[in-house]
């Protein structure tokens, strides 16, 4: 591993990463009383996600503020809190995973949902299906360059062992790196990035809902459930 971090570059990271997590397809939405403008929905948690400076804690019974960071959770913190293995965890320490854009956060987590949750819990029959939500978050932060290495060492790309990803995780988290950005193991055309400090992420928007169904040869992508937006053969 030691050969992989000589002469590693930086790439200086200021724009937004699309972070793609289970959630329902909203049927009622919490600020449908205030409009019946979907865009004014969304306009109404961007205010509400804003409205949540560093540290801001409200002053109100937290009875009556039931959404005060669900949102943000949801987006940025959860995963920095609730620790789990994964391609650049071994489970003991948090690591948040963004995309360079929806679709390739759509092939990372379909490939996810499909080879590890259904088939795990065996699952993995045609008509199964799973709601999505993707958020943008804003990334400012110098992250370690894994993109030019990963032909070299295609350990990187391993679909199912991540042991040394997990080793390179590690490493990184020991010696306080905000985060690296590599190429994407299930869409190559597009980069996944892991961050591994929650400091560097802020400005949670909302994107997108998707529902993906296990079908016999593929998993079928749709937008709100309805309109078709691709289609992963397996």
């Amino acid at each position: 591993m030691d050969r992989l971090f000589t002469s590693l570059a930086l790439i200086d990271v200021h724009d937004d990463l699309a972070r793609n997590i289970v959630g329902f397809i909203e049927s009622q939405h919490i600020f449908d009383d205030l409009s019946g403008s979907e865009d004014d929905w969304h306009m109404a948690e961007q205010v509400e996600l804003e409205m949540k400076l560093p540290g801001f804690d409200s002053l109100l019974p937290i009875i009556h503020r039931p959404f005060e960071r669900a949102l943000v959770d949801s987006a940025i913190t959860y995963p920095f809190s609730n620790w789990g293995k994964s391609p650049y965890s071994d489970g003991s320490h948090g690591v948040w995973y963004g995309a360079d854009s929806i679709k390739t956060s759509i092939y990372e987590s379909a490939h996810h949902w499909h080879a590890g949750l259904l088939s795990d819990a065996g699952f993995n029959k045609a008509g199964v299906i799973s709601e999505r939500r993707v958020f943008w978050v804003r990334c400012d932060a110098a992250l370690i360059n894994l993109k030019e290495k990963v032909l070299a060492f295609p350990e990187l790309l391993n679909r199912d062992d991540y042991r040394y990803c997990q080793g390179v995780g590690a490493r990184i988290h020991h010696e306080g790196h905000p985060g690296l950005i590599t190429r994407s193991a299930r869409y190559l055309r597009g980069d996944t990035i892991a961050i591994l400090n929650s400091k560097v992420l802020s400005s949670p928007r909302h994107a997108a809902y998707f529902s993906y169904t296990l079908q016999d040869d593929c998993i079928d992508v749709r937008e709100d459930g309805i309109k078709e937006f691709l289609s992963i053969p397996l």
